[in-house]
Parts: C-alpha cells; sequence; structure tokens
C-alpha cells in the first residue's frame, strides 16, 4: 500500500505517484516580514509529514520550499508592500528583514523536527526565472502588457480556470485579496498582474523587457516550482487560504507555460483556529512557538497536537490542549526510557495502514495509545514501534531526556484514582487529586484517562 491523500480539484483521495519511485513535491512557504504564527506552522508540519511518510514507504522526495521575500502583500496599490513597510519600522534595509524573519522560520522548524527541503529558493534571487515565463506567456497569448505598464495573465485564454477551487470565470467578482483594486489596465477585471511596474517605488525593483518593477505573488511558485521541478510537480502543498486566488492562479500560469497538467495533486491544510477565535493582530490571539517554549512547554507539544487533529479538519488550539499535549510528550519519553535502550524499528501494521490513508495521524496516535496501555506486550516490543512511528510523527522520541522519578507513593494514588474515576466515586476521585497536588504532582483528565504531570 501507498500514500493516498484528498486531491482538492478532484474532490478525490488519490494515490501519490502510482508507479513513481522518485516523488517530486512543492510547498508555498513563508512571507518574510514577520515571524511565522502556529497557523502557518501547522502547514508546514504537514508538509514534513508527507514528505515522512513518503520516505516510510521507500519512496525518495524531491521537496521544493520557495522563500516569499518580495512582489506582493499589499491589498491595495496605495498601500506600501509589507516587507517595505516593516523595514521602515525597524529602520533597516528590507533584504535585512527578509533575511531576519526567514532565519527565524528556519529555527522554528528545527525546533519542530521538520525536515529541510531539497531547495529554499527566493522571490528576490530568482527574477529571471520569472520573467522567462511571464515572456513565454507573452508569446502564447496568455498574457499582455496593460495601458499602466503593468503586465497582466488573461483568465479568459486559460478555458479551464477554476477546477480546484469550482469558481467560474463568469461569475468571479473584482477585489480578489492580494490584488490592487485600482489596477486600471486590465482587459478583464479577474485578470492578475504577473509584473507590476515600479511607478514610484524605488527599493525592490528590477529591470526588465516592460520597464523597472516587480514581481506579482502568484507567478513565483509558478517560476520556481516548474524550473526546479522540471515541469512537474507530484504533489503540491499548501494551506486551504491559498486555494483561491493563489493555487487556481499558479495552476493557470503553469500548465500555460507547460501546455500540460503541471500538478498531479493538490492537497491543503485546513484552517487553525485558537480558542475558538481566526488568528489576528486585532483579535490579539496570535500565537508564535517562541510563546509556547515561553511557557517551558516543548516546542514538539505544537507537533503532538496537531496531529492528534486530521490535517483537513478545521483545528481549534487552545492552551488546555497544547498542555495536554506537554503532558503525553513527557509520559511517553519517560516510558521509552523505561523500555529499554533498543534502537530496534519494527514495522506495525496498523501505523502503517492509518498513515498511509490520507495521513490518518489521530488514528496512528490512537494505536501508540493502546500500545501503551497494552499488559500482555513486551517493552522492548513496545518501544521498537513507538521508534517505527516516530520516524513519522518526528517526536523526539528516540532522544533520551532526563525525568524525575515517580514516586511510588504517587503510583499507588495515581491507580487508586483510577479505579475512583472508574466506579464514579468523583468525591474520592477528587480527593486524590488534591492530595497528589500536594505532593507536586499536577493531574489531568483528559479523553485518554487521567495524565500527570510534576507542578
Amino acid at each position: 500500500m501507498r500514500l493516498s491523500m484528498y486531491d482538492t480539484a478532484s474532490r478525490e483521495v488519490q494515490e501519490i505517484a502510482p508507479g513513481k519511485d522518485s516523488i517530486s513535491m512543492y510547498c508555498c512557504g513563508p512571507t518574510v516580514y514577520r515571524d511565522a504564527h502556529v497557523g502557518n506552522l501547522r502547514t508546514f508540519i504537514l508538509s514534513d509529514l508527507i514528505q515522512r511518510t513518503l520516505k516510510l514507504q521507500g519512496s525518495t522526495v524531491k521537496l521544493i520550499q520557495n522563500i516569499t521575500d518580495v512582489g506582493h502583500m499589499a491589498d491595495d496599490v496605495t498601500v506600501e508592500d509589507k516587507v517595505l513597510q516593516q523595514a521602515k519600522k525597524e529602520n533597516i534595509d528590507p533584504f535585512e528583514i527578509a533575511r531576519k524573519y526567514e532565519a527565524k522560520f528556519h529555527y522554528d522548524l528545527a525546533l519542530l523536527n521538520i525536515e529541510p527541503a531539497a531547495a529554499y529558493p527566493r522571490a528576490s534571487e530568482t527574477i529571471d526565472l520569472m520573467q522567462k515565463m511571464i515572456s513565454t506567456l507573452i508569446e502564447n497569448s496568455f498574457a499582455y502588457v496593460g495601458s499602466d505598464s503593468n503586465v497582466y495573465f488573461s483568465v479568459k485564454s486559460f478555458t479551464s480556470y477554476g477546477a480546484i477551487s469550482g469558481n467560474r470565470i463568469d461569475s468571479l467578482q473584482p477585489g480578489h485579496r492580494y490584488e490592487y483594486t485600482d489596477e486600471g489596465g486590465k482587459l478583464f477585471h479577474a485578470d492578475w498582474a504577473l509584473w507590476k511596474s515600479a511607478g514610484e517605488r524605488t527599493q525592490m525593483i528590477w529591470d526588465s523587457p516592460w520597464g523597472p518593477g516587480f514581481p506579482g505573488w502568484h507567478i513565483e511558485c509558478s517560476a520556481m516550482s516548474m524550473d526546479l521541478l522540471d515541469n512537474h510537480v507530484d504533489i503540491h502543498v499548501g494551506g486551504i487560504d491559498l486555494r483561491f486566488p493563489h493555487h487556481e492562479n499558479e495552476r493557470a500560469q503553469s500548465n500555460a507555460t507547460t501546455q500540460s497538467e503541471s500538478v498531479a495533486l493538490w492537497v491543503h491544510g485546513e484552517h487553525l483556529l485558537f480558542e475558538g477565535r481566526k488568528m489576528s493582530k486585532s483579535a490579539g490571539n496570535v500565537i508564535l512557538l517562541s510563546d509556547i517554549t515561553a511557557r517551558g512547554i516543548d516546542p514538539l507539544a505544537l507537533r503532538l497536537v496537531t496531529q492528534e487533529n486530521r490535517y483537513r479538519s478545521q483545528m481549534d488550539l487552545t492552551w488546555d490542549s497544547i498542555e495536554s499535549a506537554s503532558i503525553t510528550l513527557k509520559r511517553w519519553h519517560k516510558k521509552m526510557e523505561l523500555w529499554g535502550s533498543s534502537l530496534i524499528v519494527k514495522k506495525d501494521e496498523e501505523i502503517f495502514l492509518s498513515l498511509m490513508n490520507d495521513l490518518d495521524t489521530p488514528r496512528a496516535i490512537q494505536r501508540m495509545r493502546i500500545i501503551e496501555r497494552d499488559v500482555t506486550m513486551s517493552d522492548e516490543m513496545k518501544r521498537a514501534i513507538f521508534l517505527y512511528a516516530n520516524q513519522v510523527l518526528a517526536l523526539g522520541l528516540e532522544v533520551s531526556k532526563s525525568f524525575l522519578v515517580l514516586p511510588e507513593n504517587c503510583e499507588a494514588l495515581l491507580a487508586e484514582r483510577e479505579i475512583a474515576r472508574s466506579s464514579k466515586d468523583w468525591a474520592r476521585s477528587d480527593a486524590l487529586r488534591d492530595e497528589l497536588a500536594e505532593l507536586g504532582i499536577l493531574v489531568s483528565d483528559t479523553s485518554q484517562g487521567q495524565e500527570w504531570d510534576f507542578l
């Protein structure tokens, strides 16, 4: 069995690259003018899960992930590019801003055990690729130079536009996100800019056959992916917010250039909410990985809690769920030490099938919880299976960590409390929890049973 995933375009679960051992993969990367928040990081964890699962099945993977450091990030022509905005705010060069937040992005990826991509091409360093693709699109009548000196893609020239999102050309409304609202040189309101005239802008501009300017947002992913992955992507990954217009526009540009279906599968990770609300600056609930580590929580607790949810289901993250994942992660580390030091890895068929079936990580984790509690299975076998799952879930379980040993009297109290809960003796259960708290043990009740940690 090989990895199959839900393809947004076909609305079906499909096997990735049937018959191929070498798989090409592209993931839309960060825009480096600020820190990536945990919603962004969920997409990159998804990409890593796919790459690791493909490797688990024996495939080789070439993953390309772009770095957007120029070219868009404004909804209106009167609003300055956000990289330039941040450069003014911090009073440093815009490219320095980009490199600063790019470095922080890679630091976060390392903390989350996300394997590096084969390449991280920067938009600012691949202008030649974009200009070459734009020239090809103009030559083949898919693009034109507008009366305002901007170069636009003609959406009406691409008849299958809307295949990913379901949007029809004749029903598209003006004012797409990330498209300037007063671009007067368009032939049709849904056309989008491939190259934008510099106008009064003096930074982050380049010479081109159409005059000084800078690239539109959508063209960079098409140019990079087609050049670095030989005009074909087996699996393209991104957040659901990119489905339209970014991925729809990207597909049009790439297919118009290659005259073929350039991406086989489009995979999207769903939105992540925080405590029931969309993360935003105005709501004051934007959570960074540094906010989690500042609380003394292992950043891999974020990886665990995201993997306890299906990638294509909307997820509501809370501090309680992060704390619960942290407790589980600590307990598993303790168990791994108790189970020995063997490095033997043992395949578990149920975990394998769960991962291959549209990346069902919640089911794989549930299987781990069952194995943890299985009194008939040897410690050596438990450790070997956990190491097998860890190859994809990447929870750092192979690394030995030192923890305080739970006193024997606390073990007895925890066992007694478990019996009280099973008997629905809630008064006794609460009393035992308070007694454990006085001994420095924090007990939490979860859907999987009681879990504990040191206060």
